[in-house]
Parts: C-alpha cells; structure tokens; sequence
C-alpha cells in the first residue's frame, strides 16, 4: 500500500505505526511504500522517503491577532500543496493520506489527490466554556479575547469540511468537538511499549542516581513530569503543595522533569519563567537539595524515575492528556491525578491512582502524603495501573486498531502484524522526556 504522511514535525504521531509498516516491508520487502512529508529537521528513518516543504515565514504583526493561526495555517496548506505537487510529478499517488490536521498541512491535498482518503488527527476543539479557557481563576481570561479562542476552530472546522475521516486518542477529546462533527472521528486509544514502559520495583532497593537526584533505599520519590512547567500541567498547584510535603516527610526526594519554555497558555504576566514565577513564592520553604529540577531529561531516565517513584504528580488542566501520563500507568505508578475528565478517563479513585482537585494544593499535599503512607492503598493502585494500561494501553492493541481502521477507509487489506518481540529497556532512546503534548 502507498502511504503518504504529514506532520509539520517528522515523524509526530506516527512513529509507532510508520515502525509497524516497516515491518511488514521486513517480512515481505515492497508491501508498502512510505513517504513522508514535514517541514525540514534532523530526524530519519530508513524505509521512509521524507519530503520536505519550506517553512512558512513568521507572521507580520500587522496581521490581527485572532487571525494569526489562520494566516499560518493557509501558509502552511499551501507549501504543503506544493511539496504534494512534486510528489504527484515523480509518479507517486498514495492510497492514503495520513496526519495532523492541528497545523493547516492537509487542507488543499484533495486537490492535488481528489480521490484518495485522508485520515486525520482531530487533536482539540476550542472552546470559551467547559475547557481549558478561565479553567483556573487565577488567570481570567479577558472576555475581549473570546473571539481569538473561537477563530482557533478556522483549522478545524476546514478540516471537517472535507468530509473525510478523523481519529482522536480519547473519548474526551473527542467530546469537546460539536455534536454534528463526532460521527466524523473514530477513537483510536494510544499505547505505549509495555515491555519498555513496566514496573522494576526492584529499583527501590538500592539507591539511584539520575543527573544531580540520588535517591536511596530508604527515602520516597516524588516525581512531576511535563514538557514545560507550566500551570496547565498544574505546576503551580504542585510548587505550593511541596512546603508542606517535605516538612511532613523528611524522607522525601522529589523530581521535577520538564523545561522553562510555554507550551500552553501564556507565560508570566512579570516576566521571566513559572519556574522562577513560583520559586518567588514559595522557595524559601522548599530545601532545594531535596527538589531537583532536572530540565528536559533522556527518555531512559525518565523512565527509570517513573519507576522507582513513590508517588507520581499528575496534573492537567481540562486539555489533552499526555503520554508521560500513559507511560506512568503501564510503569505501575501511584498516580495522583487531577479531578478533570482529561485525568479521569485513566485514573480512577482508588483503583488505578488518587484523584485530587486541580487547583487545591492543600488537598494534593494530603493525598501525596496518603499515598506515601498507605502501602496497601499504594499495592492496590501499583497493580491497577499496570492492569489497566495492559488491558487498554497496549502498543500492540494500538497498532491493531489502527491498522483495521486504514483497512476500512481503503478498502485494501494489510498484512497480519507482525509478532511481538521483546526489547530491553535499554535498547531505545528518546531526545526527551516530557510528554509531546
């Protein structure tokens, strides 16, 4: 079968299904024929012919705001209409076309390939209520800025225009788009390597040294992860719930992975990181050889510090979920997680973590510390966790899923996959940490 992929960021999303059609390729050379279309970056992967795009110049700010998603979108669909030009020139035509709709991209290829199917990924439907927008009191949004969150559905509601056929990784994400649209997308849940991604609770019984954290044998490990700190990921509600944890329990070491950078929302109105923002607020009360900020870390380490953790943060605004959250279920992390349905469509009270309101660190400092105190609590959610990433969470059960809905928007049938195999953890890399959402 002819693939075609696009992303803005090679390979995104799709680095485990593009890896499962490569093996097929493997057992029976020429199946498939995979090419890849992205703005320009480092990353390869052999078997796949990566085709480039120019990168669409940064906006004027001339340009009103609540239209700058947009004028970058339009730029984006058409340098991509013309990298799919090229390939249609050198005899190419996909029976699919896969990506994300998030960035404009996909937008004009029915033009230049009326015919063929286009799968895409239908991340977040924008909205002023019942969503991430004035989520948290502590930052109001103007009402004078409604209209930018509204115009960020242009993308989206383009995208659904094409009557073609969507996917979305979880029953919430797909809630938040209109009712009209949701026949449109199919969910499909995301998995992880539950061979790379599995409990080692053999790590406590030693002490451990990741970067400048040593842990020992003895003491309890609280980790944080996120790809910025920032308080969409609650970073602000776990800063001020640290004072009282570390006093309550002088054992306690605590991992905080993430950057300095925004991904969500908006930085400091004083300036300078959320990092610093809330080490301004509460640093005096956190002894700092205990809470290491360990920046963005390998994918090794970070793995290893999800499983020798006592207690694992995670928190989140009513927005998508991130994988690092995937990845500490199937690690059979003591997940204490927000009470927003982006949280709890995964952990269940009791069952497969600890649920705690957002934005109340009094309350996450006292299930912190439930959790730390309660070893059969801690047993009974270690096992739901693991239990129910293998049950719902499974790489390979992601893969299958995938692969029946590609067979039912073409018509055409894929091989049977290929048997799993068993890799050890420290056989595979990743350049980051934190979660890619």
């Amino acid at each position: 079968m002819n693939f075609l992929f696009v992303h803005q960021n090679f390979p995104g999303q799709y680095l485990h299904i593009i890896r499962d059609l490569l093996a097929d390729n493997e057992k029976h050379p020429g199946t498939h024929e995979i090419v890849f279309m992205s703005e320009p970056n480092q990353n390869m992967m052999r078997g796949v012919r990566k085709v480039t795009y120019a990168r669409p110049p940064a906006i004027s700010t001339t340009v009103s705001l609540d239209a700058r998603d947009f004028e970058m979108a339009v730029r984006r669909a058409n340098a991509a209409y013309q990298g799919a030009l090229q390939i249609k020139a050198l005899g190419y035509r996909p029976d699919i076309i896969i990506g994300h709709h998030g960035w404009g991209e996909m937008l004009n290829l029915c033009d230049v390939f009326p015919g063929v199917p286009i799968l895409g990924y239908f991340e977040f439907y924008y909205r002023i209520l019942g969503t991430d927008v004035n989520f948290d009191r502590e930052f109001p949004m103007p009402v004078a800025r409604f209209g930018m969150v509204r115009a960020k559905n242009t993308i989206n509601l383009l995208a659904l225009d094409l009557e073609q056929y969507g996917q979305t990784p979880t029953q919430w994400q797909l809630k938040t788009y209109p009712d009209w649209a949701q026949s449109r997308i199919k969910v499909i849940e995301e998995g992880v390597d539950l061979e790379l991604c599995q409990p080692e609770p053999e790590l406590a019984k030693n002490s451990l040294t990741v970067g400048p954290l040593t842990v020992g044998p003895t003491q309890k490990l609280i980790t944080y992860v996120a790809r910025n700190l920032e308080p969409y990921r609650g970073f602000h509600t776990f800063m001020r719930a640290l004072p009282r944890i570390l006093a309550a329990r002088p054992d306690v070491v605590v991992s905080v992975v993430g950057g300095d950078e925004v991904s969500y929302g908006a930085p400091p109105p004083q300036g300078g990181t959320w990092r610093q923002a809330m080490m301004a607020e509460v640093g005096e009360a956190i002894d700092l050889s205990r809470v290491h900020f360990m920046g963005k870390v390998g994918y090794r380490d970070h793995l290893t510090l999800l499983k020798r953790s006592d207690a694992h943060v995670y928190l989140s605004f009513p927005f998508v979920a991130s994988w690092s959250l995937r990845e500490a279920l199937a690690c059979g992390c003591v997940v204490v997680g927000s009470d927003t349905e982006t949280v709890t469509e995964f952990v269940q009270e009791g069952v497969t973590g600890i649920v705690t309101p957002t934005l109340d660190h009094e309350a996450l400092a006292a299930n912190v510390l439930r959790a730390l105190r309660d070893k059969k609590l801690a047993a009974r959610v270690r096992k739901g966790a693991r239990d129910y990433a293998v049950a719902r969470l499974g790489m390979r059960d992601y893969l299958d899923r995938y692969r029946a809905y590609i067979e039912e928007i073409t018509g055409k049938t894929l091989l049977p996959p290929a048997p799993a195999t068993v890799r050890k953890p420290a056989g595979r890399r990743k350049p980051k940490a934190a979660a890619a959402r």
